[in-house]
């Protein structure tokens, strides 16, 4: 028994799996083929919204004689369209409301759902609703009714229904072409990574498209080491690389290296030089730069082949005389496209290399050795970044001039994100400079650092296939990515509290229990498969200050997992700060009419203590959104990027290992890493994309920042304070004399009273 619907159905029938999810009688299949909306049910099917929420109700037990009139009620919503009728409805259920939770009886039933789905999908009301001011009753009555467990988890399916959809519009039309030429079974990739450094974000999508197509045609996809500059490259790199890509669950057919077909390459290059293909050149790096942007042809162009080849041979050698010259392409000397000009295709390197020791004095470019490489190792189709994409003309004329196998080439566009380094020499200086602790800090945009900050896989590989081979050139902001990840997550992340311990406030219990009591609860309301906890229950417990301050005198809030109480008195300290409360404990109360809802943890004793825990949280690395190749990033280095806060946790995290996600409930998601050397264990808050926790938190109210720098000798100790700003310094217009405005108006002259 089901009902099947599309997010695009119109108007959206949210009465129905509203009722349907409250009742667990039926389950709810979002299908984009179908029209309207059909419930499934003891072999009947019902196609309108009104006749599923009566069938539900009935089913359900929430039907009865007097909700019969609001069924017919919600029909002449949509038909209402001036603005007296509107009006009119409107005051009448505000003024039945005036005094009850519920349309009918003590109880939620099908009138609730059916009007509360009638208005939400009627604009008109919807605006008056939030525009004015008069219908108090009636928006106290819809937000409650949203507020329902029942009615978050229907519209956190929609949304969730809504997103796979566009997930899968993105997917499809990215991939809709789907590679050219390829054929079943025969498709081969490659990922070719330099060894000189950990993987980022930026190589996760590579990485992951090419594994995507693989899979997509049943094809194989190798790991190559573009392994040709030994000045760079060191053997540990591989092996962090590879560790990188099990990190993102992405493992090659196998894996090779560039430098395996050094003795192939060298034969090649020797067979372009004697085609006058090649020449040898000495031209000074900056001169060659010079002629090549201008158009200006190497006074060795035209060298005779066997010259050539003396100097190819004497470079081999690694001879003073050799290192003086390099292997150019005769491709072109003016083509408009400049990677046509000439290239150079090998050059001098007396570095010993990581695998072949000192064998070679000479080893090829990256331009010349890859399409080779490509070419020998079956590679059907090379998906490249389209920064490369003037250099694909220069590939395929490689292929070309050596008589090679063909490859087909994909672009698909570099990723980049707002205020966030992928360059290697960048993230260097700040790990260089102990900005961060290492290539896995939780700042860094590497694949460790942001797995170590809680991006799960699945997150990452939906991001990367909803961007798919797009060749648009855009900096993305995070919040998509966090966002999915916070859908992943949130239905598995066990839930536990903390309470920070500077703001900690101990609040008596009256009618608590005598003695500490443990019982045992799930660690996911939602989901029991996640487990149980322990919860300590004693008649003196911890609250964060924030909320004792929100509490009004003889409220009645709600404990979370316990039950309601009764704010009898509050104490305040010399500052004026809430240091203790009395509450009176009210089980019979009902959680479902108070407004606070909140975390708490029993005071810590000997046999049931605490666990000490530091929450950490990050900001930007930088400060502007994109730095330019003109910009010096230690111009733009965010002044703290780190914070920090001691709290107390329940004893339950204790028992979770490193890497484990969780939420601290009210606080967010944070992921365990580990225990540190003060022996606390440290908690990475998780960002869930939303705007304010993706902001720069630098200066906010409440954070903890370093202090400023002590000022240069000549300043004066009672200057003015300086606010810690990122912004330019721009001198005042009028000066640094006060300002006293003259005024213009006709009345009369009144002396300042606080003169």
């Amino acid at each position: 028994m089901s009902i099947t619907l599309s997010t695009k159905t119109s108007p959206f029938p949210y009465a129905s799996i509203a009722i349907a999810t409250y009742t667990h009688k039926v389950d709810i299949n979002y299908d984009e083929s179908v029209d309207g909306v059909t419930l499934d049910f003891e072999g009947s099917q019902i196609s309108t919204d009104h006749e599923i929420v009566a069938v539900l109700a009935n089913a359900g037990g929430l039907a009865g004689d007097s909700t019969a009139e609001y069924f017919e009620l919600a029909k002449t919503v949509p038909t209402l369209t001036a603005v007296p009728g509107i009006l009119a409805l409107l005051d009448s259920l505000d003024n039945h409301l005036a005094y009850r939770t519920f349309l009918v009886g003590h109880d939620i039933t099908a009138a609730d759902f059916i009007i509360w789905g009638s208005i939400k999908v009627a604009p008109k009301f919807i605006g008056f609703l939030k525009n004015g001011q008069q219908y108090v009753h009636l928006l106290r009555w819809m937000s409650h009714i949203e507020s329902l467990d029942s009615i978050q988890t229907t519209l956190a399916g929609l949304a969730a229904a809504k997103a796979n959809k566009a997930r899968s519009n993105k997917t499809a039309a990215g991939f809709a072409l789907g590679l050219q030429n390829a054929k079943e079974g025969q498709v081969v990739t490659r990922f070719p990574p330099e060894p000189s450094g950990y993987l980022h974000i930026g190589h996760a999508k590579a990485a992951m498209l090419n594994q995507y197509f693989a899979k997509m045609y049943n094809g194989k996809m190798i790991i190559r080491f573009d392994d040709t500059n030994p000045t760079k490259e060191r053997a540990e790199f591989e092996e962090t690389i590879l560790q990188d890509l099990e990190l993102l669950n992405i493992r090659g057919d196998k894996v090779t290296h560039t430098s395996d077909y050094f003795d192939q390459i060298y034969e090649l290059a020797i067979q372009i030089i004697k085609s006058g293909k090649a020449y040898a050149d000495d031209t000074e790096q900056l001169q060659m730069r010079e002629e090549r942007g201008k158009g200006v042809a190497s006074a060795h162009r035209d060298d005779s082949i066997e010259d050539n080849l003396r100097h190819f041979e004497e470079m081999k050698t690694g001879s003073t005389e050799g290192l003086r010259w390099c292997i150019r392409a005769k491709i072109s000397v003016d083509n408009q496209n400049k990677a046509l000009r000439d290239p150079v295709i090998y050059r001098c390197n007396l570095i010993p290399h990581h695998r072949t020791g000192d064998k070679w004095k000479i080893y090829p470019t990256y331009d010349f050795a890859c399409p080779i490489v490509d070419s020998l190792e079956g590679v059907t189709h090379a998906l490249r970044t389209n920064e490369y994409r003037e250099r694909n003309a220069q590939y395929q004329w490689m292929i070309k001039a050596l008589g090679m196998r063909g490859v087909d080439i994909w672009d698909f566009s570099r990723l980049n994100f707002i205020y966030t380094l992928l360059s290697k020499r960048k993230l260097h200086w700040f790990v260089d400079r102990g900005i961060v602790r290492g290539w896995d800090d939780p700042r860094f945009p590497t694949i460790r650092g942001i797995r170590r900050r809680g991006l799960t896989v699945d997150a990452l590989s939906q991001f990367m296939l909803a961007q798919g081979p797009s060749q648009a050139i855009v900096s993305l902001e995070w919040d998509m990515i966090w966002a999915i990840n916070k859908k992943v997550i949130d239905p598995v992340a066990p839930r536990f509290w903390a309470i920070v311990k500077e703001n900690s406030v101990v609040v008596t219990i009256n009618g608590g229990p005598p003695a500490p009591e443990v019982k045992t609860l799930p660690r996911h309301k939602k989901n029991p498969d996640v487990g149980e906890k322990k919860t300590v229950f004693t008649s003196t417990i911890l609250v964060e200050r924030e909320d004792a301050i929100s509490f009004d005198d003889q409220e009645e809030i709600t404990l979370m997992d316990w039950g309601n109480a009764i704010v009898r008195s509050k104490t305040t300290g010399p500052s004026g700060d809430v240091t203790s409360l009395t509450m009176d404990l009210h089980l019979e109360g009902d959680f479902r009419k108070t407004k606070k809802k909140i975390t708490w943890l029993a005071q810590p004793s000997k046999d049931y203590p605490l666990v000490d825990v530091t929450l950490l949280d990050y900001d930007y690395l930088i400060t502007k959104k994109k730095l330019e190749e003109t910009d010096d990033v230690k111009d733009f280095v965010t002044p703290v990027s780190e914070f920090r806060e001691e709290a107390f946790a329940d004893a339950n995290v204790s028992t979770l290992t490193k890497g484990d996600i969780i939420q601290f409930e009210r606080k967010g998601y944070f992921i365990f890493d580990g225990t540190a050397e003060d022996e606390k264990l440290e908690f990475i808050r998780i960002p869930d994309g939303r705007a304010a926790n993706l902001a720069s938190k630098a200066g906010k109210p409440g954070v903890v920042t370093i202090e400023a720098p002590v000022p240069a000798s000549g300043t004066t100790t009672d200057a003015d304070p300086v606010p810690s700003s990122t912004m330019y310094k721009v001198e005042k217009i009028y000066g640094e004399e006060p300002v006293k405005p003259v005024s213009t108006t006709k009345m009369y002259a009144v002396a300042n009273v606080y003169e």
